[in-house]
């Protein structure tokens, strides 16, 4: 697993349009918390938070974050809990980390990639359907993997590879369905008529990476979500 260096500094106040001059200034508002403590928020420097998450570990990279101007604890290992993006432009909305320990597991969503060709497709034209890109994982954060391969090459039209039939990593437990479909292989007529239905039109929101984090602990900072943010900026 691979560890990054992060710079911030701590975020002085809240609300849209403290978050709309820090981006105007090449800054990203952020926050950090733990269960059971005090929800730090932050400001860094986009370009540095940028590079930090286009790793090999992508955003499942560990983060030794500094932050500047903390009392105590100005050294924090993180990882990614939640990111909002423009849904148009791609630029980063606002994010949010978790501290964690190197000792305790934790749960993470690690992409499923596929290996190989399957004869399906190579012999026989049909098509491979990939269904589920990501499973949710627990493992320590240090046997986090970057990806999960899975080989495909058996898969002839009709077949399907679920949750159950993948052997994950040492020391990672998958927790999704069991029966999950994760790849499967049809013929290409049968997906040509699935394409072709009218999708159904939805909303344009901001892009939401990660799962939402759990509401503060009483005595904590509640700081105001990005999707919120967001919205709010739109209005103007």
């Amino acid at each position: 697993m691979e560890f990054v260096d992060l710079r911030s500094s701590l975020r002085e106040g809240k609300g849209k349009e403290l978050s709309k001059k820090l981006r105007e200034e090449n800054l990203v508002p952020a926050v950090v918390y733990k269960k059971g403590e005090e929800t730090l928020s932050l400001k860094i420097d986009k370009k540095s938070l940028a590079k930090a998450l286009h790793t090999d570990a992508g955003e499942n990279v560990i983060i030794k974050l500094n932050i500047e101007g903390a009392k105590k604890k100005k050294e924090r290992t993180v990882i990614v809990k939640d990111i909002q993006k423009d849904p148009v432009k791609d630029y980063l909305l606002h994010i949010d980390f978790q501290e964690i320990s190197l000792t305790e597991k934790l749960k993470v969503k690690v992409r499923i990639a596929a290996k190989g060709e399957a004869i399906g497709v190579k012999q026989d034209k049909g098509v491979l359907q990939h269904v589920l890109w990501e499973a949710e994982c627990e493992c320590l954060p240090t046997n986090i993997p970057e990806k999960i391969e899975v080989d495909i090459t058996k898969l002839k039209i009709g077949d399907s590879i679920h949750i159950k039939d993948i052997v994950p990593p040492a020391e990672v437990k998958i927790l999704e369905e069991p029966e999950a479909v994760v790849f499967a292989v049809e013929h290409a007529k049968d997906v040509e008529e699935i394409v072709g239905a009218p999708p159904e039109e939805k909303a344009q929101e901001p892009e939401v990476i990660r799962e939402k984090k759990e509401k503060p602990e009483e005595g904590e900072e509640e700081e105001k979500p990005a999707k919120e943010e967001k919205n709010e900026e739109k209005k103007e």
